[in-house]
């Protein structure tokens, strides 16, 4: 059982490195002064979810998911 804690234990960590990264590297959704005049409503971001960007905001959703269960199972004491 030791091992696996370890294997566990490394893969949090892990996941936790990659979310931090991913989340500092995403842009903030505020769009500033450009939502006042509705210039914010662009062709651009209402397909946001078909972008790169997109793709990273899916994979830190899941990621977080990751994390929030690998939390629950490494404290759970086994």
């Amino acid at each position: 059982m030791a091992i696996l804690r370890i294997i566990l234990t490394v893969i949090f960590i892990l996941i936790c490195i990659v979310l931090t990264v991913l989340v500092l590297a995403q842009q903030g959704k505020d769009e500033g002064l450009g939502s006042i005049g509705g210039i914010g409503n662009t062709y651009w971001s209402q397909n946001k979810s078909r972008s790169m960007e997109g793709n990273i905001v899916k994979i830190t959703k899941w990621l977080a998911a990751a994390f929030i269960v690998f939390a629950v199972v490494l404290n759970l004491g086994f």
